[in-house]
């Protein structure tokens, strides 16, 4: 049986689109590595015409490259696309908590609060399996989810997918962990407290750290 068979629920373009996108964010192909269609086909069980849409989706989502003629290509790694990551995730991330604080209601602290716990729970396993991610990106949605512009969500949550190419290249011990663990509960006391500015400083100063962690791992790798 293949391990990699998609889950059920949804239509199978969904599935094969959501499985392959975590597979991509989490490295399983090689940057720049060639991926074969028919070798895709086996490995997901998943039929020529979905498999198709899904890859020309995760292509216009930049997680794919689609060469003229000649099917579809992981994208490569830089130093250069890392920092141009970092400072779109710094402008438009640091801008959409602002306004969630601004404008976030008392079922977002509640869902904020819910979101932090599980994810508090999760970081004393010490173990960054994928729950531990799921909860992680659930998390810092969360944090800007009543930024009030779906657009920017969007775009925010293409950044984490590529931002996480970098950083998942490599394993977080906890020395490197921990000071990331307490800035989220810092996050959230500030979002709570309605504290924009310190809330903007913060959360600029969590990513330019997450931008350190992954820039090592890069640099590891290569």
């Amino acid at each position: 049986m293949n391990n990699d068979a998609l889950p059920p629920g949804g239509t199978a373009s969904s599935r094969i689109f959501e499985t392959l996108r975590q597979d991509l964010v989490r490295g399983r192909f090689a940057a720049g590595e060639k991926l074969a269609i028919n070798a895709l086909r086996e490995r997901y069980q998943v039929g020529l015409s979905p498999l198709r849409e899904a890859l020309n989706k995760l292509a216009a989502f930049g997680l794919l490259v689609q060469e003229n003629q000649r099917g579809f290509r992981v994208p490569g790694l830089s130093e250069a696309e890392l920092e141009d990551i970092t400072r779109l995730r710094l402008e438009l991330e640091g801008m959409a908590f602002e306004r969630a604080i601004a404008q976030g209601d008392a079922q977002w602290e509640a869902d904020l609060l819910g979101a932090a716990h599980r994810l508090k729970r999760a970081d004393k396993t010490q173990d960054m399996g994928e729950a531990w991610e799921a909860l992680h990106t659930r998390f810092h949605r969360t944090l800007v989810a009543p930024c009030g512009s779906a657009w920017l969500i969007r775009f925010i949550e293409q950044l984490h997918d590529q931002f996480d190419r970098y950083r998942r290249l490599g394993a977080n011990p906890p020395v490197i962990r921990q000071p990331l663990d307490d800035q989220h509960q810092k996050l959230v006391e500030l979002a709570l407290a309605r504290d924009v500015q310190a809330g903007r400083e913060l959360m600029d100063d969590h990513i330019r750290q997450s931008f350190e962690v992954a820039l090592a791992h890069y640099r590891q790798h290569t």
